[in-house]
């Protein structure tokens, strides 16, 4: 087994697809974590926001968290109805594009590409909070390089597929669940049974006192912090397509299922806060503890039960950005079929992944970490806008999807979907007012930017395809054999390998020899290789009657390579109109990869300035000389015998 077969698993055949397809028990991890982690930042960035009211601040999660789920219960519904309307994968993209037209379209992309990055960043940045819970001092001045080390474990075990994505995060998954349902379940029998006013095991640290008012205006700067824990309940519909057969049952099954979970905990956690008087530590403290981590150690205390719960949050948090590893790819290539982005995007991997889409989210998250230095909280106003502007164009794409397609039911399958477009076109205003000064303005400019990107993309596309669209068939007229260029720097293997196929393409052939003086820093003394060239071409040539080619000699007082021949080329372009120019450059393939640091590589260079500055009438082509690999000989030819013995003055190889 090779080292990249270790590390990201064996290649797959097309044909083994199906078998990477899951049901809801691996769906859930794959698909659901983006969900079911934000129960552990959402309450947290509402209550992060309530610090100023103190102990009064906590008394509002409540109202807040189930005005969130009852968004959430309007949301689940609708995308029930997406999932149907669209097995073939329903994300907001696809739906806004087809039913509200290409800029809708574009705008649900863009949101939703900028969401799924902070989907990847948010996550990993709480996961590592979480983990700095329980010794802030030793690690929170390591925590950006956490993060980084976290989202490259994470690109590494997304690069091995879908089915083994699943399989790795099933645990770390219903572990997390599991011991947040725990908590939940004794901390409320533990309220009910004293009246709500429970004992805490280990006291929370004390609220600070008030230093502000309740005003509306906050209330809604709550709720927006809030609605990030809604984040990602869109992944199922955008990844229909991943599972198994009868993927729409089994999509909404999935779909359920996380949903259920996440109301659980959202409803679960707000309750407990308030029985427990827990509200939120400033992140920048010293003695920051997350929401989640004086949750459990109120309930549960500080034993092996709260460790192996902070475990599970520090896994799940990080991991929850898989739900942007499984989108994102599916999103971009959607996006590039539409040849809105690069068509790399479409190409599939060695493990049946879109693995470009892979590594464009990995650069944008680690720079986005890097630039927040791995901060939830100044990620957090960046947030939810990307995830709800898509759910908006997504159900009112489906509002007007039910309106074409009619039939029995589809008044109340727009009604569904209209109450959704509604809901989370408030949500978004309310986000964008809330956060716009704390770094929502940064979104608000940057889907802008990406919609334009798209359409240069787009425009570029559609410009080569007119360009280079050819209904006519193959035209005959002015069909002559090119005239063939050869650089030539010396008389050798590689050189004699490129003037025997130029002989075999064409009668005008001319090798240009660039001649600096560098041996004798002597400008004006002749070269070496015009008598070489008379011995070992010209001579042998003639012998056997065919094509002499032309030396040119080229000086070069200034001591240039390149620049001198790509003049002459295009000088020879320009004086032959009506010709094709074949410029054959002979180069050496060396065996291993650091002996090029030993060679010029002036081929290169002289390619790419070919291509920039040539038309469409210079042709490239590379002869290339395998180093210690044996090339079979030419066939006899007794013209040669004339031309055994090298002359004086001659390199011989």
């Amino acid at each position: 087994m090779s080292f990249f077969d270790l590390l990201f698993g064996r290649p797959l055949a097309n044909s083994e697809q199906r078998a990477e397809h899951v049901g809801p028990a691996a769906g859930v991890p794959i698909f659901g974590l983006d969900a079911l982690s934000s129960a552990a930042y959402g309450p947290e960035a509402a209550l992060t926001l309530l610090i100023p009211l103190g102990v009064l601040g906590v008394r509002y999660i409540v109202p807040v968290s189930f005005a969130i789920i009852i968004l959430l219960v309007i949301v689940f519904f609708s995308y029930r109805q997406t999932i149907d309307a669209y097995p073939g994968g329903g994300g907001s993209y696809t739906v806004a594009s087809e039913n509200l037209g290409t800029y809708p379209g574009l705008l649900a992309a863009a949101a939703l590409m900028i969401d799924y990055v902070l989907t990847a960043a948010v996550g990993i940045s709480a996961g590592v909070g979480a983990l700095i819970s329980v010794d802030p001092g030793a690690l929170q001045k390591h925590t950006l390089t956490i993060c980084l080390g976290i989202l490259f474990l994470l690109a590494l075990v997304n690069m091995r597929g879908l089915r083994e994505t699943g399989g790795a995060f099933l645990i770390p998954t219903y572990l997390f669940v599991g011991t947040l349902l725990v908590v939940i379940c004794v901390g409320l029998t533990k309220a009910l049974i004293s009246g709500g006013h429970p004992h805490p095991i280990v006291a929370p640290p004390q609220l600070p006192a008030a230093t502000a008012g309740i005003s509306l205006w906050l209330i809604l700067k709550v709720f927006s912090s809030g609605c990030t824990a809604m984040t990602g309940v869109e992944a199922v519909s955008n990844g229909v397509t991943a599972f198994r057969d009868a993927r729409c049952k089994t999509a909404k099954t999935t779909l359920t299922i996380i949903i259920a979970m996440l109301i659980v905990l959202l409803a679960g956690i707000a309750l407990l806060c308030r029985a427990y008087s827990i509200g939120a530590v400033d992140p920048g403290s010293p003695h920051y503890q997350s929401v989640l981590s004086e949750l459990t150690a109120a309930v549960m205390g500080r034993g092996i039960f709260y460790y192996v719960t902070i475990g599970s949050i520090l896994l799940v948090l990080s991991l929850s950005a898989n739900t942007a590893f499984a989108d994102f790819p599916r999103l971009t290539r959607a996006i590039a079929l539409n040849k809105f982005l690069p068509g790399v995007f479409i190409i599939r991997g060695r493990r049946l992944l879109y693995s470009h889409g892979i590594y464009a989210l990995t650069t944008f998250t680690a720079i986005l970490l890097i630039v927040f230095r791995g901060v939830t909280d100044r990620l957090i106003p960046l947030y939810a806008i990307g995830a709800f502007l898509a759910f908006t164009l997504s159900q009112a794409g489906m509002v007007v999807h039910w309106r074409r397609a009619g039939g029995k039911g589809a008044l109340g399958h727009m009604f569904v979907n209209g109450l959704g477009a509604f809901a989370t076109g408030v949500t978004v205003l309310v986000v964008l007012v809330a956060k716009f000064v704390e770094g929502a303005w940064i979104t608000a400019v940057m889907v802008p930017l990406l919609i334009f990107l798209m359409l240069r993309v787009k425009r570029h596309y559609n410009r080569v395809e007119a360009e280079t669209n050819n209904a006519a068939p193959i035209c005959l007229e002015d069909i002559e054999r090119p005239i063939v260029l050869i650089p030539m720097d010396r008389w050798s293997r590689i050189s004699e390998k490129g003037l025997r196929f130029a002989l075999m393409l064409s009668d005008d052939i001319r090798a240009i020899h660039v001649h600096t003086g560098d041996d004798q820093d002597i400008e004006d003394k002749d070269d070496e290789l015009t008598p070489i060239w008379q011995h070992m071409v010209v001579e042998p040539l003639r012998a056997a009657k065919l094509p002499i080619p032309k030396l040119i000699i080229l000086r070069s007082p200034y001591r240039y390579i390149v620049q001198p021949l790509v003049e002459r080329i295009l000088t020879i372009e320009g004086e032959n109109p009506h010709r094709q120019i074949a410029v054959m450059v002979p180069e050496l393939v060396v065996r291993r990869w650091w002996q090029n640091l030993l060679h010029n590589q002036r081929a290169q260079v002289l390619k790419l300035l070919l291509l920039v500055k040539g038309s469409q009438r210079v042709v490239v082509i590379n002869i290339p000389w395998y180093l210690n690999k044996p090339a079979p000989g030419p066939v006899p030819n007794t013209s040669h015998a004339t031309a055994t013995t090298v002359p004086p003055g001659a390199k011989a190889d």
